[in-house]
């Protein structure tokens, strides 16, 4: 028998709020089924639907047999991205490296396009995933109300409000102020390593950089040379005689 969700309250925050934001061009953009007029459009939603969930998908990560019953129909943009959530790269990448209450925080991100309200629900949803499993934790959170209501059936999900009208400032991108790895296996790896600093520092702007014919490419190899032959003898000029070395001719 499975435990209840534990009940929390849910915090102030931006998207809870309702006419909060005035639509612009900082708005970001919803991907929907309902909107696409060309191949293109759907391209554009599966790599949101990617990005949404993997960040970035290689070759190896991308699961054509779901992208194939997506663009056929045969299942809603919420069952693509159930199927994202039960994959090895998500399980891999995103369970097996974290705890179950940092992986909880994941998928409250990716999923609901928030942040989670407290430790308690932080604690409420890992009691799922310890009772019911990940697929049992990934079901619930996408047949919840609140993912029906922000979302529905055929949107991607993305981070809800997180443009910040009247602030410096807004809210970052969820795939940065949340990495990854947990802090314990960042440590193992060695993060963070900032290994780009020498590459900044051999940076050469292309306006000074050597072209084609230039004799500065050859300057280190005239450098590198070294004469095979010894440096010729001095000779004194008093050792010199004159009447036997300037040659004369005879009558």
């Amino acid at each position: 028998m499975s435990l209840p969700l534990l009940s929390y309250s849910p915090s102030s925050q931006n998207q809870r709020v309702a006419a909060y934001e005035v639509g612009g061009d900082e708005q970001p953009r919803v991907f929907s089924t309902d909107d696409l007029f060309s191949a293109s459009d759907m391209d554009a939603l599966i790599e949101a639907a990617y990005r949404q969930v993997f960040f970035h998908a290689f070759k190896w990560d991308r699961q054509t047999f779901l992208e194939s019953q997506l663009r056929n129909g045969q299942i809603t943009v919420r069952d693509f991205i159930r199927g994202l959530a039960l994959s090895p790269t998500f399980y891999n990448s995103f369970y097996e490296k974290n705890s179950n209450y940092k992986f909880v925080e994941h998928c409250v991100q990716k999923f609901l396009g928030r942040d989670v309200y407290s430790e308690r629900e932080k604690i409420a949803w890992s009691i799922v995933v310890a009772t019911k499993g990940i697929q049992g934790f990934v079901d619930q959170l996408l047949d919840s109300q609140e993912y029906l209501d922000s979302f529905g059936y055929n949107i991607v999900p993305y981070q809800r409000r997180r443009v910040l009208p009247g602030r410096v400032e807004g809210e970052r991108p969820i795939h940065i102020k949340n990495p990854r790895y947990d802090a314990y296996h960042r440590n193992l790896l060695g993060f963070p390593q900032i290994i780009w600093q020498s590459q900044v520092k051999r940076f050469v702007p292309q306006e000074k950089q050597i072209t084609p014919g230039n004799p500065r490419m050859f300057l280190d190899m005239a450098r590198g040379l070294a004469p095979a032959s010894a440096a010729p003898a001095r000779v004194s000029v008093g050792d010199i005689n004159i009447a036997t070395a300037v040659p004369y001719r005879q009558l």
